[in-house]
């Protein structure tokens, strides 16, 4: 979940977090997550088999932040696999492909896998429309939104491919389970 981490020699970090991406299989989640850890877009990749890792240490205000990125399969043969990697995520994004409507159509179940595995009830959960350079759109704006502002999640239209939004959506997730913590939201 979260952890604070030492003050000692050699911390290069105030928090480390982990979060979870999560979504049907190639919604981008992979993209997403080497766009946020090392601001770069390929297509040279394969499905994911279990979970992938990435990890990135960014300033909030006065506290550095070292981000553990699970990414994990969104094939049904993985989901035991996968769901462990819940219990400990402080934060979830929730990913779908806005050019195919089936991925927006499994939100609610990922929803729900994501919200039965963790430990917290205080998780925090963004919904993440991938693929917004797309011109050819299943899935609207206002869905997406819609969706989100039912069940009080933050909402973003991304595009690994161009950049748009995902660094924003991602330090946005940490900023607010930062404040979670400084509010004491969580056991430490």
């Amino acid at each position: 979940m979260a952890s604070m981490a030492g003050a000692g020699p050699g911390m290069d970090h105030d928090y480390r977090l982990d979060f979870v991406v999560v979504g049907d299989s190639s919604v981008g989640k992979t993209c997403l997550l080497f766009r946020f850890t090392n601001d770069l877009f390929s297509t040279d990749h394969g499905s994911t088999i279990g979970v992938d890792f990435g990890s990135r240490i960014i300033d909030i205000g006065d506290a550095r932040v070292k981000v553990h990125i699970w990414d994990t399969a969104g094939q049904e043969s993985y989901r035991s696999i996968t769901k462990s990697y819940f219990r400990n995520a402080c934060a979830a994004l929730l990913v779908y492909d806005v050019s195919v409507r089936n991925t927006f159509d499994h939100v609610a179940e990922w929803l729900e896998a994501v919200i039965a595995g963790a430990s917290s009830h205080n998780i925090e959960i963004e919904l993440i429309g991938n693929k917004s350079d797309k011109d050819h759109r299943e899935v609207s704006y206002e869905e997406g939104a819609a969706f989100a502002e039912e069940r009080q999640l933050v909402f973003w239209e991304t595009s690994a491919k161009t950049g748009h939004n995902v660094k924003s959506a991602f330090e946005e997730a940490v900023h607010r389970v930062v404040n979670n913590i400084r509010n004491n939201k969580y056991d430490l």
